[in-house]
């Protein structure tokens, strides 16, 4: 896994081959980025990464100076990984082992993006439960974006919040507001 732009752009982060992930591959991440380069300055953000695994999303805002990150996992080897490499790379990333839907169900905070790549595996209630939670719970500040990844198997279009979606190879980038 590569940072692909800002000040640690190029630079590569290999994570323990033990963890349970799929991370966004690089041509995914850097058309998503691409879009996001678009809407936002990325300069003091605040984002949320759900279902973080490595952290690959989470290091690449963070490469962009956005200004507060928060990555949620449940697998505590994904933890202890983005927190030892925010810490190298003085990152403000602070890394938290919950269930998602626990931490979306009890978090006061509000975010600019909130990113969520659940397993490809969820079924269509699983992804949609992710959605209405964020937006039932008013989790996105004032032109917040909320961004679930999922696979060509899943269509999330049909939700009355949905704006767009992308495709990058075997990867779909749903788009809500």
């Amino acid at each position: 896994m590569r940072i692909i732009s800002g000040k640690y752009k190029g630079k590569r982060l290999i994570a323990p081959k033990k963890l349970p992930v799929r991370p966004t591959t690089d041509m995914a991440k850097e058309g998503l980025f691409n879009i996001l380069n678009n809407r936002y300055y990325f300069d003091g953000l605040k984002v949320l990464d759900l279902f973080s695994g490595t952290g690959n999303i989470g290091f690449e805002f963070a490469s962009r100076d956005a200004g507060e990150i928060i990555a949620v996992d449940s697998f505590p080897g994904c933890v202890q990984y983005i927190s030892k490499t925010a810490k190298e790379l003085d990152f403000p990333i602070e890394a938290i082992k919950s269930d998602v839907f626990k931490y979306l169900e009890r978090t006061p905070e509000k975010f600019n993006i909130i990113f969520a790549d659940p397993p490809y595996s969820f079924d269509q209630e699983q992804f949609l439960k992710i959605v209405d939670l964020v937006l039932e719970r008013e989790l996105l500040l004032e032109d917040g974006l909320l961004i679930v990844e999922h696979s060509d198997q899943t269509d999330l279009s049909s939700h009355p919040n949905f704006s767009e979606h992308r495709k990058y190879g075997g990867s779909i980038f749903s788009f809500f507001q």
